[in-house]
């Protein structure tokens, strides 16, 4: 990574945390739909940065959330699993563009962006709650969770993406 692109991703980092932190987590519809701007930056991270650093980095933004949020660590664990599958979305998303390094998120096609963001969202979303609830007694609820705070998650993800694009 360049320097320049190292600046935007400390900037994009502390702006999400504290963003997350002071605004999102005081956002709470119908007593169940969350909405999660952070992942935003696991998702953009850049293709060609290290890996170990993206999952070092997710575990830091993770466990600042469950720091702030008291959740004993579901944030860091959600955010380091969706870290880990990224490739593998971004492979399944993207195809041989992203195996050449030629894929970018934000000038993909509507579709690949929409398959991408709403799979790593709800796959995020999915461990977040599971593990939050923690009871497979629950599986509508952590189901119901998932599904509305994905979706919600991913508009605001969506808007985010296009407000700050370089277009």
């Amino acid at each position: 990574m360049w320097n320049n692109e190292i600046l935007q991703n400390v900037v994009r980092f502390i702006v999400l945390a504290l963003l997350q932190v002071l605004l999102l987590d005081h956002i709470n519809f119908l007593g169940y739909i969350n909405p999660y701007l952070y992942v935003y930056f696991i998702l953009l991270f850049p293709l060609t940065g290290n890996k170990a650093l993206l999952i070092f980095l997710s575990f830091l933004l993770g466990l600042t959330m469950d720091t702030f949020n008291d959740s004993g660590g579901i944030h860091a664990g959600a955010s380091v699993f969706i870290a880990w599958v990224r490739p593998v979305m971004l492979k399944f998303s993207f195809g041989v563009s992203y195996e050449y390094n030629t894929v970018k998120v934000s000038s993909a096609s509507f579709s690949q962006q929409l398959f991408y963001i709403l799979g790593m969202v709800l796959l995020h979303h999915m461990m977040l709650f599971a593990l939050e609830i923690f009871n497979v007694e629950q599986i509508l609820l952590i189901l119901k969770s998932t599904l509305f705070s994905g979706v919600f998650s991913t508009i605001l993800i969506f808007c985010t993406l296009y407000l700050f694009s370089r277009k």
